[in-house]
């Protein structure tokens, strides 16, 4: 695996690519990988010939008081994983690489609606900083391909919106939440549980699916249903922050006549915010 730093060596080790007809799928992290995120690279060695991964804890994403410098960082370990699954070139630039005048990017992305409302109304520019970071790394893999897992279902709408609205001639593919056995989703952040609380952080699935359960026997009164799951949340030891049936579409509350729905799920346990979905077709 070849690892570039720099914005300008990785153009010229993808030119030769494309000029020998190689199609190329990218998958942005943030780096600490596990299971999950490897994942994300299979699915990319099927999409296209040439796999492209990035490490970058972008700052512009962290708000105040949250952890950007406590994030993990693990690129050894990282590259070691990469290289193993087969990942053919590993970008991994510095935050002054990315943004060169300062660490504040001069110009921003930004997509309305999406980006303001669930994670985004706890975590205000969180999605800014995203969709920000993810478009300067488009400009610069230029991929035919995109893979992003859907543990964050609002971020995964949040790119796939920005990339038809600016008009970017690639695919964004979603690729199936990575679980443990207790249907906890993988998760960078699951390393701040203790063995307790990994034992409890399952409680957040087993809300998800016991709620998808009684939509599925019919139950659509959906605030009483989120009601019920913040409830079990608190009872499990969680702080809960949002809970909430959605339309897949827009992430606007579902109502009885919508079909495609997510319900989408944030709460604190100990010093970790997870995060979590199930989206489905409702019988």
């Amino acid at each position: 695996m070849q690892v570039i730093n720099q914005i300008d060596a990785l153009r010229q080790a993808l030119w030769q690519h494309r000029l020998n007809g190689a199609s190329i799928a990218f998958v942005p992290t943030m780096g600490n990988l596990h299971e999950g995120h490897l994942q994300l690279i299979d699915r990319a060695h099927e999409a296209a010939d040439i796999v492209v991964a990035s490490i970058f804890v972008n700052p512009l994403q962290f708000g105040p008081g949250e952890d950007f410098n406590g994030y993990p960082r693990t690129f050894e370990n990282d590259q070691a994983k990469l290289t193993e699954r087969g990942c053919h070139i590993l970008f991994a630039p510095t935050v002054d690489e990315m943004y060169p005048e300062t660490q504040i990017s001069a110009t921003v992305v930004k997509v309305p609606h999406l980006s303001s409302i669930h994670c985004g109304a706890s975590r205000p520019g969180h999605f800014t900083g995203v969709a920000t970071v993810v478009a300067k790394l488009f400009g610069i893999v230029q991929p035919d391909y995109a893979v992003f897992g859907l543990k964050d279902f609002q971020q995964f709408l949040v790119i796939k919106q920005l990339t038809e609205d600016l008009c970017l001639p690639l695919e964004i593919i979603g690729a199936p939440i990575a679980r443990a056995e207790s249907g906890l989703a993988l998760s960078s952040r699951n390393g701040y549980l203790s063995v307790e609380e990994l034992e409890q952080a399952a409680a957040l699935y087993r809300c998800l699916a016991n709620t998808r359960t009684s939509i599925d026997a019919g139950n659509l009164n959906f605030n009483e249903l989120e009601v019920a799951a913040k409830a079990d949340l608190e009872t499990a030891g969680f702080t809960p922050d949002y809970f909430t049936v959605c339309r897949q579409q827009d992430l606007l509350p579902a109502s009885a006549e919508d079909k495609e729905l997510v319900i989408i799920a944030a709460a604190y346990l100990g010093q970790a915010r997870l995060i979590d979905n199930l989206h489905f077709q409702r019988l």
